[in-house]
């Protein structure tokens, strides 16, 4: 299609009023006049002729530039692609109409790529979905963006035009969010005070949780730290629209919110438990047994299938993905060395391996005697295991697996973990809470804040202390605490019986 750019003035003759166009004598000044474009387009669907014209330019160089940049988005769609090239050529009759800049290559390409309408302003919503279809890095992390996008961001300012996004807008989201959590939160507390026996309890309590299920369809708390998180997804997505020349200004960076605080990990004292017991109220999100519960624990799944993988956790300090992928090439016993080098991660209910999630995430802990008897004796029913299954084994190379050899689902692992102990009564605590209390038994063994860090692999000694520095406080006046379980797990090893029938996923 052809196109080209050429001088003109406005200078009039003086007698007739008429342009002079190309006549007038000045034209021999290359000051003098200005430079304009013109580009033909493809036709309109009933075949008429359409073209980009635009004046004004005071330099060839100029004009020459922006007719290169029409050529260049035109080049987006393919010759045989009519709806394509129809879709840019309404684009540039628009921005000639408005006189408006030129759109970006690329973020046309992009909008062209994903079928969005290319005359509309780009909207929140389109720009998050672009950004997030780029996006790469860590699954986990894309997930994590990806449910912040759909639970948060879209359905409360995914409507509004990209360049129209201001600070107020997010305050106000931020704020129907926490006014949302508080609401929630006041029905959540109301109905833990109605007691369960009764009929007219169990009646007021069905009509309680009917109320709240119809206030969000996510029903999660939102906490200040999940609000960092979700203000943390938009930021890096505006950043990535100010570096495509779409908007020059990240609202979310001048949101102000409230700090998310690291909840303080808790002992279950005799106290503690009788208000659990009277309330179900939990004292902190984190809440630790004392050594004496995990003594009481690891002796009740002796001789259950995943016995070595809890007693690593409570002893070690791995995270469940981190256990659940362990590898026995990492796993070295007779040196009484175990290298976190990969872990398995969920999505949604998708489980694949991945590296730990930092740097000192990949990290080599030192196992005492005990744990490494008790990793020997799961091997050796490991490998008892793979001989009776013979051919139908699968070998995955994983220190714990299913009963034939397939890796565990973590979810699996956190259901069981919750099966065992409440079994025998015990106060509740997270799979991840047995990882803090290895923290408060190596704390009784002697290791200071800096070797519990690098055994539990936290990026930062900070996040040691904020977690621990009260826990290991309450604990440290009292080195005896460490007995029970160490008593518990070393009776586990002289009368280790093999299994038979022990139940594991």
């Amino acid at each position: 299609m052809k196109g080209s750019t050429h001088r003109r003035c406005y200078c009039r003759d003086p007698h007739t009023g008429k342009p002079l166009g190309k006549t007038c004598p000045k034209l021999t000044s290359r000051k003098h006049g200005s430079y304009s474009v013109r580009q033909e387009l493809p036709p309109r669907e009933d075949g008429s002729r359409r073209s980009f014209s635009r004046a004004g330019y005071e330099t060839l160089n100029a004009a020459q530039a922006d007719l290169d940049h029409i050529r260049a988005l035109l080049g987006l769609a393919e010759s045989d692609d009519a709806e394509g090239l129809a879709q840019i050529a309404a684009l540039l009759e628009n921005v000639a109409d408005e006189k408006a800049a030129l759109p970006d290559i690329e973020a046309t390409r992009r909008r062209l790529s994903h079928g969005l309408d290319l005359t509309s302003r780009l909207t929140v919503g389109e720009w998050l979905a672009m950004w997030l279809a780029g996006k790469k890095g860590r699954q986990s992390a894309i997930s994590r963006d990806e449910s912040n996008i759909r639970v948060h961001l879209k359905p409360r300012i995914g409507h509004y035009r990209l360049d129209r996004l201001r600070v107020t807008r997010l305050s106000e989201m931020f704020e129907a969010i926490a006014e949302a959590n508080a609401a929630r939160r006041k029905a959540v507390e109301d109905l833990s005070q109605i007691p369960w026996k009764g009929r007219e309890h169990r009646a007021r309590r069905k009509a309680m949780k009917a109320s709240i299920a119809e206030m969000e369809p996510y029903r999660r708390i939102v906490g200040p730290a999940t609000r960092q998180r979700v203000r943390s997804t938009l930021r890096a997505a505006l950043n990535a629209a100010i570096a495509q020349q779409l908007i020059t200004f990240n609202p979310a960076a001048s949101v102000e919110l409230e700090a998310g605080k690291r909840p303080k990990a808790l002992v279950w004292t005799e106290e503690r438990i009788l208000h659990w017991k009277r309330t179900v109220e939990k004292p902190s999100p984190v809440m630790v047994w004392t050594p004496e519960h995990t003594g009481l624990f690891l002796d009740h799944v002796a001789e259950d299938r995943l016995y070595a993988l809890f007693h690593l956790i409570a002893f070690r300090g791995l995270r469940r993905g981190e256990a659940c992928g362990q590898k026995w090439t990492d796993t070295h016993l007779d040196a009484g060395l175990l290298t976190v080098a990969k872990q398995l991660v969920v999505d949604g209910w998708e489980v694949y391996g991945d590296d730990p999630k930092t740097d000192a995430g990949a990290r080599t802990i030192a196992l005492d005697s005990d744990t490494v008897q008790t990793l020997k004796l799961h091997r050796a029913q490991q490998d008892k295991d793979r001989k009776e299954w013979g051919t139908a084994w699968v070998e995955t190379g994983r220190v714990f697996t299913r009963e034939n050899g397939e890796m565990l689902h973590p979810a699996n692992v956190t259901r069981r973990f919750i099966e065992l102990y409440e079994e025998i009564g015990l106060p509740p605590i997270r799979l991840h809470d047995l990882r803090h209390g290895a923290a408060t038994l190596a704390h009784a063994a002697g290791a200071d804040l800096k070797d519990i860090q690098e055994m539990l692999g936290h990026s930062s000694i900070t996040i040691t202390a904020d977690t621990y520095t009260s826990l290991l406080r309450g604990g440290s006046g009292d080195r005896r605490g460490c007995s029970p379980a160490r008593t518990a797990r070393t009776r586990h090893l002289r009368e280790r019986r093999p299994r038979s029938g022990a139940r594991g996923r």
